[in-house]
């Protein structure tokens, strides 16, 4: 029995379609990640599925029981939201146990649920203070206390580290994944920051203008994209998608970027007969252009190394980004911290041609064998 069902959910605001169909479906146990540039539709899918919003057509279950007409409090989820939601004139203890005192859970109950939590989001030591007495980061455990008291069969997050600085955002993100692997809980998590979808999830649905452009595990999502949407709105820096044209090679297809003296060719991992001849797209991440003597696996054969012109390069203390043309095309590579390529002159780089995706131009999906 599946912990989510979302089957063709449409949702109109007048004219305007929000959601364009989406259905999902979510096991028990997966930490499922929401992510999409801002108005793609991710946060009214998740108050649809908390009961807060009523979808157009279409129907929602949760644990194998439909709950459209069904209550956001009936619907046995927890929220954690975005601005926290916590009562100021009341103690950490009290917002943790509010929603428990108005379902008349007994005292002892109460008091066993609330030492657990606390000792799981480590703020013992913050009960008896308030809100306003609390850093960002504190709140946001509270507020996640209280999600986890109930003991939901379905926990929803609408981006809970938004109002984080980045130092919090990290901690919090590893604080909230320590926390899945130990409880094993069903999480939906809203979020416009693609980190945090590949850092937390066991599977994304990336979200466009309504429509889910892909629903898989983070590795799948970031090596094989569905379509140029997906390639290029996962990943920082993003894949380079680059123009091509596919030719036969007597050791197989090769994608060719540029022309004349200055192109280059490379080989493509799959089988794409129907293309030869044709314009593509072609897709490769940074961190599969780098440094001639980086270690590649059990497959030299695969690397390519070119000369290629340096146009700028970006130094970001783990690693430095360099600008470079393939052919007569910018990419973006990634190479050691303490390599620093001289811009506006040829340097050798190692491309990995197993990562390799091709992309129809036309429709923008993604060329598979």
């Amino acid at each position: 029995m599946s912990a989510l069902s979302i089957r063709d959910v449409h949702k109109r605001f007048g004219p305007s379609e929000v959601l364009k169909g989406v259905s999902l479906e979510m096991g028990s146990g997966d930490f499922t990640v929401l992510v999409g540039p801002s108005g793609c539709g991710k946060s009214t899918l998740l108050n649809i599925i908390a009961g807060l919003e009523r979808q157009s057509s279409g129907s929602v279950e949760i644990g194998g029981r439909t709950v459209d007409d069904i209550a956001p409090k009936d619907r046995d989820i927890a929220m954690v939201f975005q601005s926290y939601a916590l009562y100021p004139s009341m103690t950490v203890r009290q917002n943790i146990t509010f929603g428990m005192e108005c379902r008349n859970v007994p005292r002892a109950q109460r008091e066993a649920a609330v030492s657990e939590v606390v000792r799981l989001l480590q703020i013992e030591a913050l009960l008896d203070r308030k809100p306003a007495q609390l850093s960002g980061g504190q709140r946001q455990r509270v507020a996640m206390g209280r999600a986890l008291v109930r003991n939901p069969l379905l926990f929803l997050f609408d981006e809970p580290l938004s109002n984080l600085d980045a130092q919090l955002r990290a901690e919090m993100r590893m604080e909230i994944k320590q926390l899945h692997q130990r409880l094993g809980s069903t999480i939906v998590y809203v979020t416009h920051d693609q980190i945090e979808a590949m850092t937390l999830a066991t599977r994304i649905a990336v979200m466009r203008e309504g429509v889910v452009q892909q629903f898989a595990d983070p590795e799948t999502v970031y090596n094989r994209p569905a379509n140029l949407f997906v390639a290029r709105f996962m990943g920082a820096p993003p894949m380079n998608t680059l123009p091509a044209r596919l030719e036969a090679s007597p050791s197989g297809s090769v994608a060719v970027i540029g022309h004349g003296e200055g192109e280059i060719r490379l080989p493509v991992p799959v089988e794409v007969k129907g293309w030869i001849g044709r314009e593509v797209v072609l897709g490769i991440r940074p961190e599969c252009i780098t440094e001639p003597t980086r270690h590649f696996g059990h497959a030299p054969d695969a690397v390519l190394t070119i000369a290629a012109s340096v146009e700028m390069t970006e130094p970001t203390g783990a690693e430095t980004i360099v600008v470079l043309r393939l052919g007569s095309e910018r990419a973006l590579g990634r190479v050691s911290a303490d390599l620093r390529p001289r811009v506006n002159e040829m340097a050798r780089f190692a491309i990995d041609t197993r990562k390799i995706n091709l992309f129809d131009p036309a429709t923008g999906d993604r060329i598979v064998s």
